[in-house]
């Protein structure tokens, strides 16, 4: 059977159309193969798209080679970009508004967690004197690292209930043993933390959830609507000058963000690494359970969302107070929209 040009041309045309990249455009090799990916504790459930694009081999499906440096928190992997140790961030998309508040253009380009999925409790044994954030001044209270965004969201939930940012020292534990360690030998008094951090806490019973944002209802309940959560973003001019390997990161992410979707606890219990799983897999598949709600479904973030983070900054921060960011700056949609496209 033979085809005319013509009616290439006009499949061609379709396919375009639908959104769907030709073979040719699929097959297009990245200008930067070796990619250097920063994050703030990968074993936390709030990065679990980032290991299921490796774990499944995703990114090498795309022709990249990502090796990922593990920080202690995510302001951390903020410097590295910032100072050019990394080329790519997977963090919180609160970042990006603080930094083009400060004339850095970075952007997130596909959005891994639609709600903050981050939880603050109290130790149990001052759980019948604190029962909302309005009693944390004074108290030291737990974080992955300052300035991270289980700091921003502890900091944003006593400026909420009437007090200042500074009324409690921010400290940080680290995202894994240590964050555990830290409550159970009483190094803190209040813990804003993750999954499996939070879920290990919890099952132990050291600690009462005071705020949940893992789920939708939560995140509302402290922010007013949804609230982007992880992303991954880079330096702008990083994104121009390696359109192709920018988009095929996206779609690897993308591709875990669908299969996230479908997955159970126990599909993502057995891919992860055994240590994530801090020494207790039933506790783990609890935690995923809990934290299956909290995954964005396209990887593009709503501007309702993104507005919602930008105002609690603003009520967080004097200096936000006065800024007049561009949120759409903050934010390139057009991979995620591609990658679910099929490009």
């Amino acid at each position: 059977m033979t085809i005319s040009r013509r009616a290439a041309l006009a499949a061609l045309a379709l396919t375009t159309s639908l959104g769907f990249a030709p073979a040719g455009a699929q097959a297009q090799n990245a200008e930067k193969p070796n990619v250097t990916l920063g994050v703030g504790g990968k074993a936390l459930l709030y990065y679990l798209p980032l290991t299921v694009a490796e774990r499944k081999g995703f990114f090498k499906e795309q022709g990249l080679d990502v090796t990922i440096n593990d920080f202690g928190g995510g302001a951390k992997s903020l410097q590295a970009l910032v100072g050019g140790s990394v080329d790519v961030v997977t963090g919180a998309y609160e970042h990006t508004i603080r930094m083009q508040a400060k004339g850095q253009d970075i952007r997130a380009v596909v959005e891994l967690g639609r709600f903050p999925g981050i939880t603050i409790a109290v130790r149990k044994e001052l759980a019948d004197k604190v029962k909302s954030a309005a009693d944390f001044k004074g108290l030291k209270i737990g974080v992955t690292a300052p300035g991270s965004s289980t700091a921003l969201t502890a900091q944003y939930a006593m400026v909420k209930a009437g007090l200042k940012a500074t009324d409690a020292p921010i400290i940080g534990v680290g995202a894994g043993a240590s964050a555990v360690a830290a409550i159970k030998q009483g190094q803190v008094d209040v813990i804003s933390h993750l999954d499996p951090v939070t879920s290990k806490l919890e099952a132990d019973g050291d600690v009462v959830a005071l705020i949940d944002t893992r789920t939708e209802a939560g995140t509302k309940a402290l922010f007013g609507g949804s609230n982007p959560a992880a992303v991954l973003y880079l330096k702008n001019d990083f994104a121009e000058k390696n359109p192709v390997t920018t988009q095929k990161l996206t779609n690897a992410l993308v591709k875990a963000l669908k299969w996230l979707e479908t997955a159970k606890p126990e599909d993502v219990a057995d891919l992860v690494p055994a240590e994530y799983h801090l020494g207790d897999k039933p506790l783990y598949l609890r935690s995923v359970k809990n934290s299956l709600e909290s995954y964005s479904r396209t990887g593009v973030s709503t501007p309702e969302g993104m507005k919602s983070m930008y105002d609690a900054l603003k009520l967080l921060d004097p200096e936000m107070a006065k800024s007049d960011v561009d949120l759409g700056k903050t934010f390139i949609d057009s991979f995620a929209k591609k990658a679910n496209a099929g490009s």
